[in-house]
């Protein structure tokens, strides 16, 4: 991972050439202008520099840097702080349980973390990883023609982008459920393999769950303070299709959640259903071999009997075990033991 500092100025809706870290104080508060600066993978001192340039609070330094934080959105004296999470999906190439066969390509999802201060007419980003294209994110607004609206179009067009990643990771979860489910009823499918295929599921359910549904609290916070702050504007109606949209991720995620619980409880209630059915069948076939086993036992005692020593008892115990043997036989086919 190597640093990497780029932004953009624009005055009057027109791009100004050239931009300095060290310079947006210079812009931060004037009319007409508007500031974007993004940080990839910064080092600690352009981290300390970035926080004494634009006054930023401590705290939020140290949650932009820390290891592991939640998705949150706290405003400060002097600026506001969110942090959210992207996510991308890379495909890789699956293994059966012996290692040795491949498989179809399994989806893995890479989560990347995005800091965001904004601070009047400025918005700064800080991605601590290289996975989230940023492009994307400014090829967005000049789609919207963000420049004409300020910084809450540039927060809107970098937080629509991380709202469709979302939805994307979802839906291929959710594709993945469905094969799973066709999978349960196939005879050819291992029950070690398709326990395997839920486990995997459901940790990746667990990842996105923590990403994605505190996104509507995110987005549900920017809109209420926009509506105390701000007069009304052509942003409000993109805000709301926003929620909206992390809304709709959100309770998809909680279906997804349904489905595959469903699948890992419907796994075990057909795993039991086998085990009673091998268990009836075990059963039926040694009532079957008991009944040879009784009547050659009996006539094997060294006693006189009805036949002894003579063809005619050879006889009587083969019809016997025949007879019995098939009448059972019968009797567990119609119950449906064997």
């Amino acid at each position: 991972m190597g640093e990497r500092v780029r932004g953009q100025i624009w005055r009057n809706g027109e791009k100004v050439d050239g931009f300095e870290l060290s310079a947006i104080s210079d812009h931060i508060g004037h009319d007409g202008e508007l500031i974007w600066a993004d940080l990839q993978c910064p080092s600690h001192d352009t981290m300390a520099a970035l926080a004494d340039e634009l006054d930023l609070d401590p705290f939020a330094i140290e949650d932009t840097t820390a290891k592991a934080e939640r998705v949150k959105t706290v405003t400060y004296a002097h600026h506001t702080f969110l942090m959210v999470y992207a996510v991308t999906i890379t495909s890789s190439e699956g293994t059966s349980p012996d290692m040795q066969h491949p498989t179809e390509k399994a989806d893995e999802f890479e989560l990347h973390r995005i800091s965001m201060f904004i601070k009047h007419n400025a918005l700064i980003t800080v991605r601590l990883s290289e996975g989230f294209d940023i492009d994307e994110v400014v090829s967005r607004w000049d789609e919207m023609g963000s420049k004409q609206y300020g910084v809450g179009a540039l927060l809107h067009g970098l937080l629509d982008v991380v709202v469709d990643g979302h939805f994307d990771a979802v839906q291929r979860l959710d594709d993945a459920v469905e094969s799973l489910e066709g999978s349960l009823f196939d005879e050819r499918v291992e029950a070690r393999e398709l326990q395997r295929k839920t486990y995997d599921l459901r940790k990746d359910l667990v990842l996105l769950r923590r990403v994605i549904l505190p996104m509507r609290e995110v987005i549900g916070n920017i809109q209420r303070r926009r509506f105390e702050n701000d007069a009304p504007s052509e942003l409000d109606p993109h805000f709301s299709d926003l929620y909206d949209h992390a809304l709709r991720a959100a309770e998809w995620t909680e279906s997804v959640r349904d489905m595959i619980t469903t699948v890992f409880e419907t796994n075990l209630s057909l795993a039991d259903a086998r085990l009673n059915s091998v268990m009836k069948k075990l059963t039926g076939w040694a009532a079957i071999i008991a009944v040879p086993t009784a009547i050659t036992g009996f006539y094997g005692q060294n006693v006189p009997f009805p036949g002894y020593e003579r063809t005619l008892g050879f006889i009587t115990s083969t019809i016997l075990i025949a007879a019995v043997v098939a009448a059972l036989y019968l009797t567990f086919r119609r119950r449906d033991w064997l």
